[in-house]
Parts: structure tokens; C-alpha cells; sequence
């Protein structure tokens, strides 16, 4: 037997409350009664799946929105060795600073492409974007066939479910902040 998730009754009441609606509201567009709302609420009873997709889909939410687990303040990141991907022969170095979060469908990475550096990326799943803020140096970003040219203290967004190819054709290192946000 598993142990029951003690943050599915708090998240339920913060989700209601934040619908600005009374147990009596939820009771009647889940079809689930007032009493086991309330018990579910104060941790006195855990739903079974099933009462849990009711809920769900008659607040109009995610299921995964009742396992959330409370998210700290704020995170900080450091680069790590550890984290780091090696690409190109050693001239791209990707740190992952926040690694992929189901709960805000983002990874963040800190990358380092030396001078002649060549990156070739697949096509991501459909939907995917990705943002490049340049923080030093410039690089080019192959889209479609399209060449485009970013420099320190720019960004680029582009959707990422088409191959592309990041590349450093200058004479310094180019570092930059990625963020991959996922659909789903």
C-alpha cells in the first residue's frame, strides 16, 4: 500500500479559493459530495483516481495539480561539472542550471560555444520553443534554411519541432542562457 499525498487536500482548497468558489459550488460541477470535498480538504480522506479526475476536469485543471508538492521561494543555480554536456568536439558546453520541472514544463542551461563551434540539434517534439538570451559574444542560430544572427544583450525565440544548428563563426566565445519550455 502507498503512503497518501497530504498535499492533495491543501491544493484542492487553494485551487477552490482561487476559483472563488464554495464547496457547494464544487460539489455541484464535480458531482462529488460536499462532505468528501471537506474531507478531502482537511486531510481527513484521500479520493481514489477517480474522484480525483472528477474533480479535476469539473475545475477545469490538471490532475498533476493536486500532487504538487509546496515550491520553495525562489531556487538559486550554480554551474557544475557535473552537469555539463559536451558537444563539438569540446567547443559547446552546456550546464544545466534548472533541470526539466513537469510542474512549469521548462529546462534552463548555460552554454558555451567556443570560436568554430558547430551545433546540430534535432527537431524537438511539436510545440517546443526555445529562448536564447546572448550574454557575451554573438552566434548564429540555422532555421529553416535561415541564417540568423545574434548578438551580446539580444534574444531569440523560435519554435524548436524543426531541426536547427547553432554555430560560433567568430573569433571569441559566445555564452548564452537557454530555455527549452515544453506543451505539455
Amino acid at each position: 500500500m502507498t503512503t497518501p499525498i497530504p498535499s492533495i487536500g491543501e491544493n484542492l482548497k487553494k485551487i477552490r479559493t482561487s476559483q472563488n468558489l464554495t464547496l457547494d459550488e464544487v460539489a455541484k460541477i464535480t458531482t462529488v459530495s460536499k462532505p468528501m470535498l471537506g474531507q478531502i480538504e482537511r486531510g481527513q480522506s484521500y479520493p481514489t483516481v477517480n474522484t480525483l479526475w472528477k474533480i479535476a476536469t469539473g475545475l477545469k485543471v490538471p490532475l498533476s495539480s493536486f500532487l504538487r508538492n509546496k515550491q520553495a521561494e525562489y531556487a538559486v543555480a550554480t554551474l557544475q561539472a557535473k552537469d555539463v554536456i559536451v558537444e563539438d568536439n569540446g567547443r559547446m558546453r552546456a550546464y544545466s542550471l534548472f533541470a526539466y520541472d513537469p510542474v512549469r514544463n521548462v529546462e534552463t542551461f548555460y552554454i558555451e560555444f567556443d570560436p568554430g563551434c558547430n551545433h546540430c540539434s534535432e527537431k524537438h517534439l511539436d510545440g517546443v520553443e526555445e529562448y536564447i538570451l546572448v550574454l557575451k559574444g554573438k552566434m548564429e542560430l540555422d532555421l529553416n534554411g535561415k541564417t540568423i544572427s545574434v548578438e551580446e544583450k539580444q534574444a531569440l525565440r523560435f519554435s524548436a519541432d524543426t531541426p536547427h544548428a547553432y554555430s560560433n563563426p567568430f573569433e571569441e566565445i559566445c555564452t548564452v542562457y537557454n530555455m527549452i519550455f515544453y506543451p505539455y
